[in-house]
């Protein structure tokens, strides 16, 4: 009991950031557009731009979290540090003032800029802390598991009832509606956060100390295996941004079936339980690099299930399953890479980078967030979208790019990239030699 309570301890850290990160992937455009009033090309805009400030927020966490050595380790005191400032920001980023259009532009760019730091103290130790949890190879996967799993269940939560409860605290206000509902979620993400701090422990050291390294030295530190998982991270969340962001747009106005949004969240989310619970299991068995094309194939397969069918309720309902599968499957396998290459950098490199390749991930994940949402916007525009109108036939075929062919295209890359992973076949000569010099350092203490 006490390994799955710090399993479910670690992973529910993730469904706290979900509750809030998901919301922004799929329902903050919509949010800007329908009930805040800006434009959706403003929007998109102001989402891409503010991830230069990212760039600068997650890099220099990243590099605190290498050079924090406390008692309680170097990614745990941020869960306590963050959780306060996540709730808060949730709240200002959801609240309408009545400053006047460019006031609240740039009331939207502030905010959003906030919550997205808060968010990167909370993530990015969260992110680089596995390694230090354990240097099982397995129970490193389970744990990861075990975060993607109640990762989705956050990004269930959002996908199925964010709508019922804007329409219940809302009560015909949606302004009113989407700020209670987002401080609800703040909040709980915060006590969940208090909750991952006191389940996990960090119980294996690094090999190396960065305290006292260079800006540059910790560059060095970065390994190809790096760069191709820090790509990895940013067309997998554009893919994510897409399917979450216009599965509204598609379903409301391609579809008409807006009363659809519960189930098509619940049927394209829960869908995935199945490829995350085996993940374990069949990492045991296949190399991360095979079981990431099989994921996107199955994914690619869903997209144009969907396409053909459109008009048949099964084939969506079937296509909606198939890609839930096929996206967490891309999802788990990304994150499971994550600590082999934290290891790399160890084992070739001879640096501890665990809070660096961290900060990349996170400015990755938000840049391709933010170019998405941009890109989106522009769409959107281009085809002559009208917020809450009936849609012309360009806007609708603009939609369906989109949802269904964008897609398509950045699975493609995904597979491109995935083909120069190489660590499967390194990953036991890495913990034997990691294993040999952290012996090592305790014996020359």
């Amino acid at each position: 009991m006490k390994k799955w309570g710090k399993r479910i301890g670690y992973g529910i850290g993730d469904l706290g950031c979900n509750l809030v990160f998901s919301t922004m992937a799929s329902y903050l455009m919509v949010f800007y557009t329908d009930v805040f009033g800006i434009t959706a090309a403003a929007a998109g805009t102001m989402m891409l731009v503010t991830k230069f400030i990212d760039a600068f927020t997650d890099t220099g966490m990243g590099l605190i979290v290498d050079r924090t050595n406390t008692r309680w380790g170097q990614g745990r005191p941020y869960f306590l540090v963050g959780a306060v400032p996540f709730a808060i920001f949730t709240f200002l980023t959801f609240y309408i003032p009545n400053f006047g259009s460019s006031g609240k532009l740039v009331w939207a760019y502030v905010t959003y800029c906030l919550l997205c730091t808060a968010y990167t103290v909370v993530n990015i130790p969260l992110n680089t802390i596995v390694p230090r949890l354990t240097s099982d190879i397995h129970e490193r996967d389970v744990l990861v598991s075990t975060r993607m799993v109640c990762a989705m269940a956050g990004t269930a939560v959002v996908m199925s009832i964010t709508e019922p409860l804007v329409r219940f605290f809302g009560g015909g206000n949606e302004a009113r509606g989407y700020l209670i509902t987002m401080t609800v979620y703040g909040i709980a993400a915060m006590c969940i956060f208090f909750v991952t701090f006191a389940s996990t422990e960090e119980v294996v050291p690094p090999t190396v100390n960065q305290k006292h390294s260079s800006l540059k030295e910790d560059f060095h530190g970065l390994t190809g295996q790096a760069w191709i998982l820090f790509l990895l991270n940013l067309f997998y969340f554009s893919l994510y941004v897409v399917r979450n962001t216009t599965v509204i747009y598609y379903f409301k106005y391609n579809l008409d079936r807006m009363e659809w949004l519960s189930l098509v969240g619940l049927l394209g989310i829960l869908s995935g339980l199945p490829m995350l619970l085996l993940l374990p299991i069949l990492e045991k068995k296949y190399s991360k690099r095979s079981l990431m094309f099989f994921s996107i194939i199955l994914y690619i397969a869903g997209d144009l299930l969907i396409y053909i069918g459109r008009n048949q309720t099964v084939c969506l309902l079937a296509g909606l399953v198939i890609t839930g599968l096929g996206i967490y499957g891309i999802f788990g396998i990304m994150f499971a890479m994550q600590p082999d290459v934290i290891d790399y950098s160890e084992y070739k490199k001879n640096a501890s980078v665990a809070g660096l390749i961290a900060a990349f991930q996170g400015f990755f994940v938000k840049g391709g967030m933010g170019f998405t949402s941009f890109i989106i916007g522009a769409f959107l525009k281009n085809g002559g979208y009208v917020a809450n109108a009936v849609q012309t036939e360009k806007a609708l075929s603009y939609i369906e790019i989109c949802f269904i062919w964008i897609p398509v295209v950045l699975c493609i890359v995904i597979a491109a990239l995935t083909y120069f992973y190489k660590l499967d076949g390194l990953r036991g000569e890495m913990t034997r030699e990691l294993e040999a010099r952290r012996v090592n350092q305790e014996d020359g203490i």
